[in-house]
């Protein structure tokens, strides 16, 4: 089971408990009086309700985002769903404890909500960048611009997309490293998993090698290549042909298909398994060497 769902799980029973010992106190005076303070008047039953209440929605919440938390679907689209579900679950949660909780206590909700109406349009310009977040968000996941467990880049920060709220968007990086960004800001964003890519090798080999002969060799190497690592290769691998006439050496480009995760990968693979054949077929690969002569 996951930490996320592991912690979701204990807040659940954390707040069923403690329902239960609210409950149990319950019997408590229902007025408190003080009578240095003859104006003070604190209604016990009603705060007790409130807080029952409130654990019993959060209890709520974390059992739905706990559910949510369970299924580990391969389709992207799926996961985002189940992320941003597991967002607005948390802001309803919140709005609905205030609502209630006012609603317990004796406030009369519908007339503050039409009281209020000038004071909720400048709170609302106010809170210009959060509406734009939140409806940046819902664009990005209707138009299926990215998804949880596409790798993008955002800004040159490469990553994975590990969660998408409400409000941000949460990037890991293969090391580790999770970026935080506002939906909002999620602009010009170039998402590597659309389609297969593609890593390049390139490797010199001297000028004196017969580029003949190897050129007709490396068809076969391709294909060893290709059959050692069909787990990170979707394809065999491609030589392009000479990439440059370099001062000391002939240098050959090589390519293969793979995903957007193995990119870097695929090139490690490629630049040992192309040193390893090429001296197998008797090509060295060169190297800088310094000639001293004495005067």
């Amino acid at each position: 089971m996951k930490k996320s769902n592991i912690s979701r799980l204990i807040r659940l029973i954390v707040c069923v408990i403690a329902i239960v010992l609210i409950i149990g106190v319950g019997t408590l005076t229902k007025v408190v009086t003080f009578d240095e303070f003859k104006s003070i008047e604190i209604n016990v039953s009603a705060i007790l309700k409130v807080l029952v209440m409130a654990l019993a929605v959060i209890a709520v919440e974390a059992l739905i985002t706990f559910l949510l938390g369970l299924p580990n679907p391969k389709n992207h689209r799926i996961r985002s769903l189940l992320s941003i579900i597991s967002s607005l679950t948390k802001y309803i949660a919140v709005i609905v404890i205030l609502c209630w909780g006012l609603s317990i206590l004796g406030v009369n909700i519908s007339t503050i909500v039409a009281s209020v109406g000038v004071l909720a349009l400048i709170v609302g310009f106010s809170a210009e960048s959060l509406i734009a977040d939140m409806i940046t968000g819902g664009f990005m996941i209707f138009e299926n611009q990215y998804n949880v467990g596409d790798i993008v880049e955002v800004d040159g920060f490469r990553g994975t997309v590990t969660s998408i709220g409400i409000r941000t968007t949460c990037i890991t990086d293969l090391g580790g490293n999770v970026r935080i960004v506002n939906n909002s800001q999620m602009k010009n964003i170039l998402n590597r998993s659309d389609r297969v890519s593609r890593s390049v090798s390139n490797i010199a080999i001297p000028y004196g090698t017969d580029l003949e002969k190897l050129e007709s060799e490396i068809p076969g190497l391709m294909e060893s290549m290709f059959e050692a690592h069909r787990d990170i290769m979707v394809t065999p691998p491609q030589y392009l042909g000479v990439q440059e006439l370099a001062d000391s050496a002939v240098v050959l480009r090589f390519m293969v298909d793979v995903d957007e995760k193995d990119i870097y990968t695929g090139a490690r693979v490629l630049n040992h398994d192309l040193l390893l054949g090429f001296r197998k077929l008797g090509v060295e690969c060169p190297f800088p060497q310094l000639d001293v002569h004495k005067l």
